[in-house]
Parts: C-alpha cells; structure tokens; sequence
C-alpha cells in the first residue's frame, strides 16, 4: 500500500496536484490504475509471461485467444453474478486481463511487421 502512496504522490507532484485534492477524479484513476499495476506484476512474478507466451500444454491457442478466453470467463461471472464487493476482484481481473490482451495484440503486430 505504501508503494501505492508513493506512486501517487510523486505523479500528483508532477502534475501539481495539491494535497487537498486527494478524492479529485485523477487521484483516483492513479490509484485505480496503480492497484492493477501492482496486481499484473504480482502475477506476472507467480506465473512468469503465461499470459503473453502460454506454454500449450492442455490449450493450444495463441496469447491472444487465451487472453479472450480469460475475458469472456470473467465477463461471464460478472454477467451470472453482477457487479457487487463479491465480484470486485474479477473486475479488476478483467481489467488486468484486457491490458494484457493490449500488449498481446501489440506484440503480434511486431512481428507481423
């Protein structure tokens, strides 16, 4: 949590962001966008690159279509479920998830070049 601080105070010095305004929309997205971040490279150190080089061992889809499939799992719990403090964390699974299928994207393009 502390890391979270951290990085939020020195991107409200940068963009001059006084300490009073700490419930201001853009100290929120920071935040918000900071918990993901901690949350991508906590599993990312757990898992390795899993998600963006799968190994294929039961499936044998590319990055991609592993990524969609991971998304549409988790859009399905949301849709069964709803969105309640329950279902936060596959919320912000599924916001993990589709950053990762932005890099995913990315990366074949790369190599389609």
């Amino acid at each position: 949590m502390t890391e979270n601080k951290d990085y939020t105070n020195k991107l409200n010095n940068l963009l001059n962001i006084n300490r009073e305004d700490t419930l201001s929309t853009r100290n929120l997205i920071l935040e918000a966008s900071q918990e993901v971040t901690d949350l991508l490279l906590e599993k990312n150190a757990a898992y390795g690159d899993s998600a963006l080089y799968p190994v294929g061992i039961f499936s044998k889809g590319n990055a991609v279509d592993s990524l969609c499939a991971r998304i549409d799992d988790k859009l399905m719990r949301i849709k069964s479920r709803g969105i309640t403090d329950a279902t936060e964390d596959t919320v912000q699974d599924l916001i993990g998830y589709l950053i990762l299928l932005k890099i995913a994207i990315h990366n074949n393009n790369e190599l389609e070049e």
